[in-house]
């Protein structure tokens, strides 16, 4: 069948965006590291605040720390833009920020060591924390295979491309989200293989869970997997040490229940990883993504209520 006006436009459209992206990432990568990532940093100190993704992250710090100083949130939004600006720009050389590049350390590796020995596939689960992408590394350093979600790009010839970029730093293998992904992450634990999920933004079809003192809708399927599975539920982070260089952090396992009831040993598992990002949220609150609209509509419109 011939192609419609509208669907040669889109596939136009396609390929101009991808020709963008290939030249960006060649200019890119035609720089130091180091230089590319302060780039990105001091564009988007600078950018960012003028977007509507500002606002966003701005309310979203008046959600998580309402006692926070008006000086405190400034200066927390200004270091966000940057280390938003940085992981932008560092996605075409991931692939040189790597453990053989003497870049990322390695924390916590004696979990990895013990999920090995043990025989037992593992649901990692992490968040969007500095550099997400860096987090692959650590279950990979294994040298197990690992299903990795991730979210498609609207654009097809570009989410190939991102394929090819990440499989130059080991990550192979990809399970998206969805009803295909879903089949893919339970065949894969059923053979061995352990899954990675990233597991802190909102998901309309999750389950409600505390998150900051309210509860917010969270996907459930990292401990649904693990306890139908006997998997280990083993949460890793990324931290930015300085500029580019990174600390890989696999933290102690996170303990399930298994009382027969699974609604209830489903909504204990989903609280405890919910506490365990807000832990990390506070711990670090410069490095995670606070662009996103993570707390439910009633929480934005109690803050449009008190002029926020």
């Amino acid at each position: 069948m011939a192609k419609t006006y509208g669907s040669l436009a889109q596939d136009l459209i396609w390929r101009l965006e991808a020709a963008g992206f290939d030249v960006l990432t060649v200019v890119l990568r035609a720089f130091p590291v180091d230089f590319v990532s302060n780039l990105g940093a001091t564009l988007f100190r600078r950018v960012g605040p003028l977007t509507s993704a500002h606002r966003v992250a701005e309310r979203n710090l008046r959600l998580a720390f309402p006692e926070m100083e008006d000086a405190e949130r400034s200066r927390l939004l200004a270091l966000q833009w940057e280390n938003v600006g940085r992981l932008i720009v560092e996605f075409p050389l991931t692939d040189r920020l790597t453990l053989a590049s003497g870049r990322v350390e390695l924390v916590g590796a004696e979990h990895l060591q013990a999920i090995s020995l043990s025989g037992r596939p593992a649901v990692y689960i992490s968040g969007h924390f500095s550099n997400w992408e860096i987090g692959a590394q650590a279950p990979l350093s294994t040298g197990a295979p690992c299903e990795i979600t991730y979210r498609r790009a609207n654009n097809p010839l570009i989410d190939a491309r991102i394929k090819r970029r990440r499989s130059r730093y080991g990550v192979r293998l990809f399970a998206p989200k969805g009803g295909d992904g879903a089949r893919k992450l339970l065949e894969a634990l059923q053979s061995g293989v352990s899954v990675v999920l990233l597991n802190d933004q909102k998901y309309d079809e999750g389950i409600d869970a505390p998150f900051f003192g309210r509860s917010v809708r969270t996907l459930p399927a990292a401990v649904r997997l693990a306890l139908r599975f006997g998997a280990v539920l083993q949460p890793l982070t990324v931290e930015r040490t300085k500029g580019a260089r990174f600390r890989c952090v696999v933290h102690p396992p996170i303990s399930l229940r298994q009382t027969g009831n699974r609604t209830n040993d489903v909504l204990a598992g989903v609280s405890a990883v919910n506490a365990f990002i807000e832990r990390r949220v506070r711990e670090r609150p410069h490095e995670w993504f606070w662009v996103h609209r993570r707390w439910p509509a009633s929480a934005y419109a109690e803050l449009g209520a008190k002029g926020y």
